[in-house]
């Protein structure tokens, strides 16, 4: 009997997982020498430095800079700045911006290299975790390894190193606003204000997982400028790049050997990558990534020098000098930036220089238009504050301007302290006779009494009532 055929039923395929979002590997950084690091660590120690010892200078029986928010005053050094002198901040701001456009212009992201925050303090906690783990390698067979007494030691070093750096991080950013001595006092009796101890505990969870953990990922994805900084690029731009010519082929073995096969420089070493803060390979060309910390230069070059070849083959260069032509330094965008910061350094400086140490505010009473003494006599009740920016305090004296005949009810001279303000209540008595309008407009003459080119002016009016005025 034959058999009756059947039918063949295909399996069902087999679903197919694709993974949108791979997992970043971590990214082991390899020790290296070269002039480019030294350039970098006294960049990077400075700022640290300055960061870290700046609340702590004194001047005039305060701290040098502090950012005193609940008395809306600025100090910086021999400089005082109120909320009135928000146009110089407003200007400093635009200032960096175009110093910022004009480095990149030159020399692509160097600021992001040698002196940006995120870097810095990177490079600040690698230097931990290189002291607590040991080299790349290390560090890498420590992390491939299960958990022992020496891992968890090595570990909670590390850690331990990251938390403080991170916690005196917090508390000198504090400090910037809170007197760093009282807000460090605070901490025997943990009195802290409800935005002190939301600005401590922000900064310190910020900077352990940023510069701990984060790292390449924040200039990959968090830093806007990582994704605008080519727009201000142009072919005479530094940047970091591979001398392709000179290096391709690529390729391993003895000088004879690289010699008949027509062997570029580049022995495919990996120390361009290993040495990489971002992890990138130099060698794909320009890629966003890049922050021109040249670590790439400083490996490859140490390579050549043991091989015994010219240094250079990853190097600062612009795209016309890779293709065999001039270098322009002066170009129209170089100059215009350029021209920029001077421009607006030139402005902020002559507002500084021609910024008068007193503010003055004067006010009518809102309450009573003028007050009918009789026998013609009329009075105006006006509110004068007068706020001292200076170091040092001053003597003023108070006039009227436009009327001949007048009786002043107040102190005509006020003394102020140094950063201080002062509020007074002004009277004035002018007689129906001396007046032309029952509007008068008047000005008063603030100046200090020891320095002539300290003065104000302030515009007012005096009202009476229109049937006694002529």
């Amino acid at each position: 009997m034959d058999k009756i055929p059947t039918k063949q039923v295909d399996s069902p395929p087999k679903k197919q997982v694709v993974e949108l979002y791979e997992k970043s590997e971590r990214i082991y950084v390899r020790a290296y020498k070269g002039i480019y690091r030294n350039v970098r660590n006294i960049s990077a120690w400075g700022l640290l430095l300055m960061y870290y010892l700046t609340p702590w200078l004194s001047w005039d029986d305060r701290q040098a800079v502090l950012f005193d928010l609940p008395a809306r005053q600025f100090h910086v050094f021999f400089l005082t700045f109120w909320p009135q002198d928000f146009a110089l901040l407003s200007g400093l701001l635009i200032l960096f911006a175009f110093v910022l456009f004009f480095v990149t212009v030159f020399a692509g992201r160097a600021w992001c290299g040698y002196a940006c925050f995120q870097t810095v303090w990177t490079y600040f906690f690698m230097w931990a975790e290189e002291f607590a783990e040991g080299s790349r390698n290390e560090r890498k067979k420590l992390d491939s390894k299960p958990m022992s007494l020496t891992k968890f030691r090595k570990k909670f070093v590390k850690h331990s190193l990251w938390g403080t750096i991170s916690i005196a991080t917090a508390i000198t950013f504090v400090g910037y606003f809170t007197p760093i001595q009282e807000l460090l006092g605070k901490f025997s009796t943990m009195e802290f204000g409800p935005w002190e101890s939301w600005w401590l505990l922000f900064f310190t969870v910020a900077t352990y997982l940023n510069s701990g953990y984060m790292r390449e990922q924040v200039c990959k994805h968090m830093c806007p400028y990582a994704r605008f900084q080519s727009v201000m690029f142009d072919p005479d731009t530094l940047i970091v790049t591979y001398d392709e010519a000179r290096g391709e082929p690529r390729g391993k073995g003895s000088r004879k050997q690289a010699i008949e096969d027509d062997l570029g420089d580049c022995v495919d070493c990996g120390v361009c990558v290993a040495v990489c803060p971002v992890g990138i390979d130099i060698r794909d060309g320009l890629q966003y990534e890049c922050i021109s910390c040249a670590a790439c230069i400083d490996g490859c070059n140490e390579v050549m020098e043991r091989l015994g070849k010219p240094k250079g083959l990853v190097r600062y260069a612009t795209e016309n000098v890779l293709e065999g032509q001039t270098y322009h330094l002066l170009r129209p965008r170089f100059i215009g930036y350029g021209v920029a910061v001077l421009a607006i350094t030139t402005y902020i400086g002559m507002q500084l220089f021609a910024r008068v140490p007193i503010e003055v505010d004067l006010i009518r009473d809102r309450q009573t238009l003028f007050r009918d003494l009789g026998e013609g006599i009329i009075e105006n009740t006006y509110h004068l504050k007068v706020s001292n920016k200076s170091q040092a305090g001053i003597t003023i004296s108070v006039d009227l301007n436009d009327v001949e005949n007048y009786e002043y009810l107040g102190k005509q001279r006020l003394q102020i302290a140094p950063n201080a303000t002062i509020e007074e209540m002004l009277r004035i008595r002018i007689h129906t006779d001396d007046l032309e309008s029952p509007k008068t407009d008047i000005t008063f003459d603030v100046k200090s009494v020891d320095d002539k080119s300290i003065q104000m002016e302030q515009e007012s009016r005096f009202l009476a009532p229109a049937d006694q005025v002529l």
